[in-house]
């Protein structure tokens, strides 16, 4: 049965107001998004030089013995992941990608897994599954400062030291530009620093035998004991970041397309009520000529 023009209106009206919503949503995003990519950038400087000095004290010829946390071991038992998600959705397919990723790499994994989530998506995910949940850190601050984030590097490193777990990944994703975001899985712990890249997956930073010739107060093994740990972290506050640019521009995207395909569908609507209303005034106009033809009979008669 065709909506009558009443029916349609109230349709028109519920839809450009779900339109007012995403087109509200989609600005705040764009203004969350920019400043998440200016923390990003304003991390850089610093997670250089960090990277840079702890591989100048790793490789220097004067160190006594390798840092646990950089020293591979021979059989891993138990691997750790730090899952980074969304605490909501209405972002796309932000979630279902990471979350996605992150099951076809550590479901058959051949030693046990424990999860640390970063996000309540990926939260609900480890519990639906019944897996092993080390430790939830959902409901960060927006933006997220390095003091809330640190607590996650803390944990990982300590269970690391402690042997609990002989491997970390951390899973996110990673932004690349504001229509382009990619999951990422990439090792933490033992930390490789013979890679090709840095851990933040930007800058190269090999060593020469020229650049090994610095003086280090302390010795390098009290230093590296320092900043170890703390590029750990960094690592995770980076990776945090990431995940947070990239989910405010998927949102943005998201709540783009929901208000582009409103606003058409208000449109459709709007020539549908067209429709009804015009053929609600010609069944008038048809109840009138009715009417004055049987008067005309009536008087006739």
């Amino acid at each position: 049965m065709a909506a009558t023009a009443r029916e349609v209106k109230k349709r028109i009206q519920s839809v450009k107001n779900i339109a007012q919503i995403t087109r509200a949503l989609q600005a705040v995003s764009a203004s969350k998004v920019q400043r998440a990519v200016q923390m990003v950038e304003a991390t850089r400087p610093y997670a250089t030089k960090a990277w840079e000095v702890l591989t100048h004290l790793a490789q220097d010829p004067l160190r006594r013995q390798l840092h646990p946390l950089l020293a591979p071991r021979e059989g891993v038992r138990n691997t750790a992941v730090v899952l980074i998600t969304a605490d909501r959705g209405l972002a796309g397919p932000y979630n279902t990608e990471i979350l996605l990723a992150a099951h076809r790499r550590f479901h058959e994994h051949p030693v046990p897994v424990q999860w640390v989530t970063v996000g309540r998506k990926g939260r609900d995910y480890v519990a639906r599954r019944r897996y092993n949940l080390l430790a939830d850190f959902s409901g960060l601050a927006d933006p997220p400062t390095y003091v809330d984030v640190s607590p996650v590097g803390r944990l990982v490193v300590e269970e690391y030291l402690a042997e609990n777990v002989d491997e970390v990944y951390v899973v996110f994703m990673d932004f690349i530009s504001f229509m382009r975001q990619e999951v990422r899985i990439q090792k933490l712990l033992p930390l490789e620093l013979d890679a090709g890249e840095t851990a933040e997956g930007v800058l190269e930073a090999r060593v020469t035998p020229s650049q090994l010739a610095y003086i280090y107060e302390p010795d390098p093994d009290t230093l590296l004991s320092e900043i170890v740990p703390r590029f750990i972290q960094l690592q995770i506050y980076r990776a945090v970041l990431e995940a947070r640019a990239s989910e405010h521009a998927a949102r943005m995207v998201a709540m783009k397309r929901a208000t582009d395909n409103a606003t058409e569908l208000a449109g459709l609507l709007q020539l549908e009520y067209n429709k009804a209303r015009q053929q609600g005034i010609t069944r008038e106009l048809m109840d009138i000529v009715g009417g004055a033809e049987a008067l005309r009979k009536q008087r006739e008669g």
